[in-house]
């Protein structure tokens, strides 16, 4: 008996944020979608604890920022990063940052570099599951299914056929889909089978955030009022015993504790009074704990996978890319993955673009994973090999003197690795065959330091408008062309050229001077995942630049794109 066989345009193998993610840019844009997770349901454990400004503008772009920023902790509780020698003992350093309702605020104020339509909000990955899996399930054409594994699959010239087998019992199921998506983590089932192996560095040894490492999930009612320190959404330790961070998960008494293993320190053999005992003597004073969940993980990844697509199937999320958590960039790099592959696929299946589009997502995404496993790696690096000193936790002088030292040094530690604006708007796709570059310069790109600027291949430059909304706002679902500047060109070349393809292109005319001056161009076209894919002074060669962002290769190849020599970008002619 054959089995049954369900159609899909895209099977997604993963339901963490990737997959979910992918899953509602796919549903969004009429794009059939089956969702396999072998989870019982979305995550329990908190796991990652930050998002990145980037992640909740592109939140907002689908039009659920709102309901992201209103989980986790309480909307008054700070989300400060402060460093004790152990939670109830001496505070050495606090980075101080706003509380969601404050980011609200704090948002419409803020110009240069952490101009954005969002500000970072700290939530634990469980809640932005759940709300991911709630938007999709809501979408036409979206099936999710957790309990499910995926088993087996096979790529042919039409397609993919994935067995899927539902762990509670029944028969296998095929689902037939024009392509596959392997979001499902760090041991990969579907990169496993297409054979690619991680590069990078892992095994790395630090005095903490190097080697393994033990997670504690737990409840402890009473430790805001056993604690005499200001409330903080990250709490780090640092002494000789017993190295741990831990992120607030309600802002009521849950916690997700991390604490760096010992070298004879077993983490199988651990009880739940063994997982107490281990946050009791990080804050130094017994209190009532209730342990929620448990387990051990390595911390010292660095990788990156050697491909992220082949043929039909295509990989994202932490099948490709591992991290040390310092920065908090894995999930977000997931996430941005997920948005950069949702529009060519859908554009692609909708035959807006060529098929050669899908052949950018590696080129794109594979040096930002690069890049940013670098950063975290950095930042762990700043925080692991600074050994505390063995009088750090001593009464007097002596003692007085080492914490000083510490927290000045563990502010700007701080400071480095929670005020990254660089790293969050610096994502550049410098060299695609979907962006064309205009002959002039990026700004250099720093962890810590970011220039807004419209060259191609990088976010757009935010700005307020004057009637108080975003200009993300005012961007398309799927393409969008500026038209800056009192004297307004003509879009209908752009126009004509992406009515070619059936590809919805939205006009935006603004007069104003200072976004003129912040884009330098009368003309910039903005891709679906809000990218600048071009700009410049006439529309002339609309034809030629449209095909080659939307992947139409051949035609492309026609003529070569006019670039601004370096003596007249800045005077506006064009050769």
């Amino acid at each position: 008996m054959s089995a049954e066989t369900m159609e899909a345009d895209v099977m997604i193998c993963g339901g963490g944020p990737c997959g979910l993610m992918l899953a509602n840019e796919l549903g969004r844009r009429g794009v059939s979608v089956f969702l396999a997770d072998e989870k019982e349901s979305t995550a329990f454990n908190p796991q990652a604890n930050a998002t990145q400004a980037r992640t909740m503008e592109h939140y907002r772009r689908l039009g659920f920022a709102d309901e992201i920023r209103a989980q986790g902790l309480p909307p008054d509780f700070p989300t400060d990063i402060a460093y004790f020698t152990r939670y109830a003992g001496h505070e050495l350093a606090r980075f101080r940052l706003p509380s969601a309702q404050e980011a609200i605020l704090k948002a419409r104020e803020l110009k240069g570099p952490w101009s954005a339509a969002e500000l970072p909000h700290r939530v634990s990955q469980k809640y932005v599951e759940a709300v991911l899996r709630r938007q999709a399930e809501r979408l036409p054409g979206v099936t999710v299914r957790y309990g499910h594994r995926v088993a087996d699959f096979k790529e042919d010239a039409e397609g993919v056929e994935t067995t899927v087998v539902d762990r509670r019992g029944g028969t296998p199921f095929i689902v037939r889909s024009r392509y596959l998506v392997g979001a499902d983590g760090p041991r990969s089932f579907v990169r496993e089978r297409l054979g690619f192996r991680y590069t990078g560095e892992t095994g790395i040894i630090r005095d903490f955030m190097g080697g393994r490492m033990f997670a504690v999930y737990l409840r402890c009612p009473d430790f805001y009022q056993r604690i005499p320190h200001a409330s903080a959404w990250m709490n780090v330790t640092f002494n000789r015993d017993r190295r741990a961070f831990m992120a607030a998960v309600d802002g009521k008494g849950e916690f997700a504790f991390h604490t760096q293993l010992r070298a004879h320190e077993k983490e199988e053999t651990f009880t739940d009074a063994d997982a107490r005992a281990l946050f009791i003597a990080a804050a130094g004073i017994d209190l009532d704990v209730e342990v929620l969940s448990k387990g051990g993980w390595t911390a010292g990844h660095s990788l990156v996978a050697e491909h992220f697509q082949r043929g039909r199937i295509f990989l994202g999320g932490d099948a490709v890319h591992l991290f040390t958590p310092t920065g908090g960039l894995g999930y977000n790099t997931a996430v941005e993955d997920a948005v950069n592959l949702g529009w060519k696929l859908a554009s692609v299946l909708k035959g807006k673009a060529g098929v050669g589009l899908l052949d950018t997502y590696e080129l794109e995404r594979r040096p930002l994973a690069i890049r940013n496993t670098s950063y975290a790696r950095a930042f762990a690096d700043s925080l692991g090999l600074f050994a505390p000193v063995a009088e750090i936790e001593e009464d007097g002088p002596r003692g007085d003197a080492a914490r000083v030292e510490a927290g000045k040094y563990l502010g700007e530690h701080g400071r480095a690795e929670f005020n990254i604006p660089g790293v969050t708007f610096g994502d550049r796709y410098d060299g695609s065959p979907a962006i064309v570059a205009d002959g002039s310069c990026p700004p250099a790109d720093a962890p810590n330091a970011y220039t807004p600027t419209a060259y191609p291949g990088g976010r757009p430059p935010h700005a307020w408008l004057e009637d108080g909304s975003s200009l993300f706002d005012a961007f398309g679902f799927d393409w969008t062309l500026l038209v800056l500047g009192p004297i307004a060109e003509d879009a209908t070349p752009f126009a004509s050229a992406m009515n070619r393809f059936n590809v919805d292109l939205r006009v935006v005319r603004i007069s104003g001077p200072e976004i003129s001056a912040l884009y330098e161009a009368p003309l910039v076209l903005i891709r679906p995942d809000q990218i600048v894919a071009w700009r410049g002074s006439t529309a002339s060669e609309a034809n030629r630049i449209v095909n080659r962002v939307l992947g139409h290769r051949d035609e492309a190849r026609e003529g070569e794109l006019t670039v601004l020599p370096s003596e007249m970008r800045d005077s506006g002619v064009r050769q």
